[in-house]
């Protein structure tokens, strides 16, 4: 049934995984499919914000982060599941649709927290993924 599963994980916040993960894996045993682990690393925006950083600091930040995502799929998925190991650079919502479209992602796999009571049903991220997927989308509650 699914082929191609997008996982996206905050690296710093393993409530965005903890419960999203092991869906994934199960998933991707059960159908065979290949494991796409994505982080995304927000852009400075504005000139003026980049100033405040030394020169070559973003490129720095991206190379970290693909080596702590790395480790972490060596850390957290087994051997016997075919992943794909993806850095974005940008906003999280647009990073994530750009790479499902661009690995023909069948299904994304999100995490995200419980709205405080009287609020969102979803974060931002999670509700402009899940409106503006051409796939399906799996949230996971932390």
């Amino acid at each position: 049934m699914y082929k191609n599963i997008l996982l996206a994980v905050d690296l710093g916040d393993p409530n965005s995984w903890s419960k999203s993960l092991p869906v994934s894996i199960e998933f991707a045993k059960l159908f065979g499919a290949t494991l796409r682990v994505m982080t995304v690393v927000p852009d400075f925006g504005m000139s003026i914000v980049g100033s405040f950083f030394p020169e070559g600091y973003e490129q720095k930040v991206l190379e970290q982060s693909r080596q702590k995502l790395h480790e972490f799929v060596s850390k957290n998925v087994p051997d016997d599941v075919s992943v794909q190991h993806i850095v974005g650079h940008g906003a999280v919502y647009d990073e994530v649709l750009r790479i499902a479209d661009e690995v023909s992602a069948d299904l994304i796999i999100l995490g995200a927290s419980r709205p405080r009571a009287g609020k969102f049903l979803l974060g931002p991220n999670a509700a402009r993924v899940v409106r503006d997927a051409e796939c399906c989308v799996h949230i996971t509650r932390s």
